[in-house]
């Protein structure tokens, strides 16, 4: 006799092709790990390119003179391929990240605190609005990183590959955030109008 709960497992020698999937990278671009590497592809030095657009295009820094008396931290590029559902290249992503484990507490950054949703507080206010039948929406802030201002100073050497070359000694005082600093931001406060 056979109960509805009983599970049956039944071994096969070969798999059956239409309940196989298989998955594999071997197509994939490999993605470099230094910005030596990546400079000899032209996909790569293309999505550095755009990176670095970007970056000042949201003035996200200024050259000065290296002050005295400064901690200046370093940077590097980080390379992603990113893909498409289907499993093919979509684009070739590089990132330039700040070496933030470099700062100093109390010259560099003195506030570590960044505000995050805690996963019961969203399940009790998505509960809230179900059984209120209100309407629930979803907000996406493209970049919301880099929208953050510094209240500390923090400077950082020139990118690699992007060292201006009217003023190769220069270094960047970041005005705005980018990955891998430790300092806490308020684009919160300054966008949105509140702040914690």
């Amino acid at each position: 006799m056979v109960h509805a709960n009983q599970r049956f497992f039944i071994l096969l020698d070969t798999p059956v092709p239409q309940y196989c999937l298989q998955i594999t990278n071997d197509e994939l671009p490999s993605e470099p790990t230094s910005y030596p590497e990546a400079s000899k592809d032209p996909q790569w030095r293309h999505a550095m390119a755009e990176e670095f657009n970007a970056l000042l295009k949201n003035h996200t820094w200024s050259l000065i003179p290296p002050p005295s008396n400064c901690n200046i931290i370093g940077c590097k590029w980080v390379y992603k391929v990113k893909q498409k559902s289907d499993g093919s290249v979509e684009r070739f992503k590089a990132r330039l990240v700040a070496k933030g484990h470099h700062q100093q507490e109390g010259l560099d950054y003195d506030d570590t605190f960044s505000p995050v949703v805690k996963p019961q507080t969203i399940r009790i206010v998505l509960s809230l609005a179900l059984s209120k039948e209100w309407p629930i929406m979803q907000l996406d802030v493209k970049n919301a990183f880099f929208h953050g201002t510094l209240n500390e100073e923090v400077y950082m050497l020139q990118p690699p590959g992007f060292v201006d070359p009217l003023y190769p000694s220069h270094v960047c005082r970041l005005r705005k955030a980018i990955y891998g600093l430790v300092s806490k931001l308020q684009w919160l406060s300054s966008s949105l109008g509140f702040s914690f």
